[in-house]
């Protein structure tokens, strides 16, 4: 009996002993105080990472300069635009719609400033065109421009129309619409050198005839490098 619980003692005893030598003391947070903190407070984390991101951005911010408008000057309505002609314009073979191409024969100024070069392209638009007797007998012939490029930009522009008319065989006339404006358009000779002769003469706005192109014929020619001039409808704002 005294054996027995002799035995029994000794058995819990090697129990308890093994059970107190497998198990592990919980890990010692003091010995890792950054991770530590950084579990225990994450929003000062966050805020560490906000403030880094945020000093990135506004370097960047500060590094960035908005760019400078360019200044732009503006040709006002009733200028006087003056373009060489890059083909020829008939009552007879030109068609309403027909698109042409010319040239500006003479720079542009604003207030003593060149605004559009001498040679700048332009872009125009048969209005219309009637061979001799097909509009009671008479020719017409009629031309807007509709753009003009500017430091390599196409500007759409609105012009007062240039009209021509003969009517009857030797009988000459050009007819000046003015469009909205009423001012009326200008019409000009061919200015030196080029090809054909001078077929009008210039003439100021507030006249109502210009000499007509004549062929010996009662239909409407304008040469290619004929000068025509037109007036704006509406101002033309080109950068600087």
């Amino acid at each position: 009996m005294r054996f027995r619980l002799a035995l029994l003692t000794l058995t819990c005893y090697v129990a308890f002993a093994t059970i107190g030598c497998t198990s592990k003391p919980p890990a010692n947070d003091a010995s890792n105080p950054a991770t530590s903190n950084d579990a225990n407070n994450p929003t000062a984390s966050n805020n560490a990472s906000d403030n880094s991101g945020g000093a990135m951005s506004s370097g960047k911010t500060r590094g960035t300069r908005p760019s400078e408008a360019a200044p732009r000057l503006v040709v006002p309505t009733g200028t006087v635009i003056t373009v060489r002609l890059g083909e020829t314009l008939s009552s007879k073979e030109s068609q309403p719609g027909q698109s042409f191409s010319a040239s500006l024969a003479n720079p542009v100024e604003v207030e003593g400033r060149t605004v559009i070069q001498s040679g700048a392209t332009a872009t125009g638009t048969v209005v219309a065109a009637h061979a001799a007797g097909k509009f009671k007998g008479a020719s017409l012939l009629q031309i807007k421009l509709d753009s003009i490029t500017v430091g390599g930009r196409q500007h759409s522009i609105e012009t007062s129309s240039v009209e021509r008319s003969q009517k009857g065989k030797g009988k000459r006339t050009a007819a000046m619409i003015g469009g909205g404006a009423g001012a009326g358009a200008l019409i000009g000779a061919l200015a030196g050198g080029g090809k054909g002769a001078a077929i009008g003469a210039l003439v100021g706005g507030g006249a109502g005839t210009a000499g007509s192109a004549y062929t010996g014929n009662r239909d409407v020619t304008l040469p290619a490098e004929s000068a025509v001039s037109f007036k704006l409808e509406s101002p033309l704002e080109v950068a600087q």
